[in-house]
């Protein structure tokens, strides 16, 4: 399952305003050419290349442009936009580690910035943005919940907290979706009690996702398994409580008659 674009491009592509002055192209050709070789340039004129590199998705060129303002004119006002829009150009050419590691440098020597709910949004959306399907490691996964979790907690009122309060909603439903497929794993080995266990995180740990009712309607299905009646009936009764009408719940009732245990719609 792949996970949705982020939404924030604009609002980053706003910092990378030009300076006075022309950009240089023979400067960014030169750069991408001799890499290790240190030329000294007023800061509008790297400022303007690497911001010339990114217009041209030259992002890993635009990147160490950047790279260079900070280094050539460590104590210029551009030299901490220069280092965000470094993060922000390893996120356009998706080298998500390097992004992290900028945007961890810029809150770390400024974390009063007024910048510092934007970095630590795109450190978010690093981790987010690596999300691969449920079939794979959720060690990102958790990762990406996280840092969405610190930017609401340290930044509730930014312009950033209301994007990553959606995609907490999505990563969690992910990792609920993960938790299901081992606990159906679980159930085809006749595993009864560690399918248990993952069911029960869901509801526990993920009850808003959408995957609640299913969680509910094996967990019935496990304890039933089990001989633990009274626990199916429990569950069957919360499924109805909350989920009536459902395939999952009318699946449940079913189970439940079946194996003669009190009548769950009684509750």
């Amino acid at each position: 399952m792949r996970l949705t674009k982020s939404g924030f491009l604009l609002a980053a592509l706003a910092l990378a305003l030009p300076l006075g002055g022309c950009a240089s192209n023979s400067l960014a050709k030169k750069r991408g050419n001799e890499s290790n070789r240190y030329v000294a340039r007023d800061v509008d004129t790297l400022y303007n290349a690497a911001n010339d590199q990114l217009g041209k998705r030259n992002y890993k060129l635009a990147a160490a442009l950047f790279d260079e303002v900070e280094r050539q004119h460590p104590y210029s006002p551009w030299a901490r936009r220069a280092q965000l829009m470094s993060a922000f150009c390893h996120y356009l050419a998706r080298d998500y580690s390097e992004s992290i590691q900028s945007a961890q440098r810029f809150l770390a020597i400024h974390p009063g910035n007024k910048d510092a709910p934007y970095a630590l949004y795109l450190i978010a959306v690093d981790y987010y943005e690596q999300i691969g399907d449920v079939n794979r490691d959720q060690k990102i996964s958790q990762q990406a919940l996280d840092a969405m979790g610190e930017v609401v907690r340290r930044y509730p009122d930014s312009t950033y907290a209301a994007d990553a309060r959606l995609k907490i909603d999505l990563v969690q439903d992910h990792l609920a979706g993960k938790e299901m497929q081992i606990g159906r794993f679980y159930q085809r080995r006749h595993d009864w009690l560690a399918s248990v266990i993952r069911f029960r995180k869901v509801v526990d740990d993920y009850q808003t996702t959408s995957h609640t009712p299913e969680a509910l309607m094996r967990l019935v299905e496990s304890y039933l398994e089990l001989g633990v009646l009274e626990e199916a009936r429990k569950t069957a009764a919360v499924l109805g409580a909350n989920y009536p009408g459902t395939d999952w719940y009318e699946q449940a009732y079913a189970l439940i008659q079946r194996h003669g245990a009190p009548d769950a719609r009684k509750g």
